[in-house]
């Protein structure tokens, strides 16, 4: 029996042990993954392709021995390893022109960097049906029509049917009236018009009239009132909330934002110092595409869109052709009297794009997520928290206020404390 239990417990500490090097090793293989996106893929690719720098196909049967340990000296620090002399690293900078560009990488930890490299070494096999297989939430094809009734319908028809209830009802009232005359030896009265009998029965009950004309005007003003407090967004249906243009080239903000983790301001990089987000110019987009040639979504269709406006050629690599401009299509549209500025809110006010755009990462086609109007507007300024840390100036400020207005108040420090609702703010 002894021996039974030293036999199981021991091929429990062996599976124990299996689990848990097979969950190590599939963990550090997603890190390599990510760290790969985010520090390497804009300039090399995990093919013979060569982008800013060069493919990375075998790049371990070429390195010298030991591979793992000269990839890890050589991605912390490339400059030490050609200081030092190494014969491979000068002739790769002797095959570049003479140039080394790399960064250095100093900041990825030791288990970092052992990621890195096992995923340079053995990086997953691409999917060949990528391309074809369709993507769940794509909303950039034709959508599908909903089913329903427009309910303005659905009130003309009720209108319609009242009218024909109420003709029959006052049809059946006056024969019912001259019946009764009949058999009371009284003269048989005249039907009237419709407008007759409002008129009539206004004249009997002017008191009631009186109050419905006086709720009917204040309601009235209300509804302009709300009319005028929800302006923001120019009265046409394709700025309005919900709005999601085709674009000319099928970008995908979840591919590109959300499952490769581009940060917004790389292709928006104007967005913390403009007034403007800016739309990226072509340029940007050919840091990435002008070695990545095929996607998951559309394969080569929509990345040709890029080489045909940058007026690349993707056989010779060079930019020989014509250059066309993309036109896209705005979706975010604000009133020519509305001032907003971006890197106010997204530096000084710390606001996430997703405050105003939405969760754009989940977003295959972008749409415009919320209304946009001065009402919205006013109302995230009322409830928005000022971001006073690191800031020396609100730091200052509020100092003062706590000191100039102790024990009088206790209320949160919302952007409207500081003028969010001035009118000069935002309009010119």
């Amino acid at each position: 029996m002894h021996n039974n239990m030293s036999h199981f417990s021991l091929k429990s500490l062996f599976g124990a042990v299996f689990l848990f090097f097979a969950f190590s090793f599939g963990l550090k293989a997603q890190d390599g993954a990510k760290i790969f996106k985010q520090n390497c893929a804009v300039c090399h690719s995990l093919t013979d392709q060569k982008l800013t720098g060069p493919g990375l196909a075998g790049v371990a049967s070429r390195v010298p021995k030991p591979e793992d340990e000269w990839l890890t000296a050589w991605i912390k620090n490339n400059n030490k390893v050609i200081a030092s002399g190494d014969a491979y690293a000068k002739a790769l900078v002797a095959a570049n022109g003479g140039v080394d560009a790399m960064s250095e990488f100093e900041f990825l930890s030791d288990d970092d960097l052992k990621a890195l490299v096992a995923y340079i070494k053995a990086p997953p096999a691409p999917k060949a049906d990528a391309a074809k297989t369709p993507v769940a939430g794509d909303a950039s094809g034709e959508e599908e029509e909903k089913g329903g009734i427009d309910p303005l319908y659905l009130l003309l028809g009720a209108i319609v049917i009242l009218a024909i209830v109420l003709s029959a009802l006052r049809s059946v009232r006056h024969s019912l009236q001259n019946s009764y005359n009949r058999r009371e030896g009284k003269a048989e009265s005249e039907e009237l018009t419709f407008g007759q009998e409002v008129k009539q029965w206004i004249g009997g009950h002017r008191r009631l009239v009186g109050v419905f004309v006086i709720l009917i005007g204040f309601g009235g003003m209300k509804s302009c009132w709300d009319a005028c407090y929800d302006l923001g967004v120019y009265y046409d249906w394709e700025t309005q909330k919900g709005y999601h243009p085709e674009q000319p080239i099928k970008f995908s903000h979840k591919l590109h934002a959300g499952d490769n983790e581009i940060a917004c301001q790389y292709c928006h990089n104007s967005v913390e110092k403009s007034r403007h987000a800016g739309i990226p110019s072509v340029n940007v987009c050919m840091n990435c595409h002008k070695g990545i040639q095929t996607g998951p979504q559309y394969g080569e269709k929509e990345i040709a869109k890029i080489y045909e406006a940058s007026g690349f050629d993707p056989k010779t690599g060079n930019y020989t052709n014509p250059q066309n401009p993309i036109k896209w299509i705005k979706v975010h549209t604000l009133p020519d009297h509305v001032y907003f500025n971006h890197s106010q809110h997204v530096v000084v006010g710390k606001q996430e794009c997703a405050t105003c755009h939405g969760d754009v990462k989940k977003m295959t086609t972008v749409e415009q997520k919320n209304p946009l109007t001065m009402k919205w507007c006013i109302e995230c300024h009322r409830k928005t928290e000022v971001a006073m840390e690191g800031n020396a100036y609100y730091d200052r400020m509020h100092k003062a206020l706590k000191e100039k207005y102790k024990g009088q108040y206790d209320v949160k420090f919302t952007v409207d404390k500081i003028g969010g609702l001035e009118c000069a703010k935002c309009h010119y």
